[in-house]
């Protein structure tokens, strides 16, 4: 099993696919590193050789932010907002949709399970 920036990769799958499990890696960006390394498309990590595996980790040191980092980096960025008083860090703090969505209905993912109104009984 193949450990990458923190994260075991499944040796089963294609390399492009497997490089998605780690947080920061999309399609895109796997794609890029499979072209940097020069490593076939069609390959899987089983048979991938301890060089290229390092290849691979040094490319997403150079060149992403993945993980731990990007986690951190996240956080902080809504750690900001919420400090600043602007309206994304109301929302924030009170946990509700930041993005302008409509809270009226539709809202229960960010909003959490609907709580019962105590004598709301007609």
């Amino acid at each position: 099993m193949a450990r990458i920036a923190g994260v075991n990769i499944p040796t089963n799958k294609r390399v492009v696919i497997a490089l998605q499990y780690i947080h920061g890696i999309g399609p895109k960006v796997a794609s890029e590193i499979i072209t940097k390394t020069n490593i076939d498309n069609a390959r899987r990590v089983n048979e991938l050789t301890d060089s290229e595996v390092m290849q691979i980790r040094e490319v997403i040191d150079a060149d992403c932010v993945v993980e731990g980092d990007l986690r951190r980096e996240t956080s902080m960025n809504i750690k900001r907002l919420m400090d600043l008083g602007c309206y994304r860090g109301l929302r924030h703090r009170r946990g509700l949709p930041v993005r302008g969505q409509r809270t009226s209905t539709n809202a229960r993912t960010r909003k959490g399970p609907a709580r019962a109104i105590a004598g709301k009984k007609k």
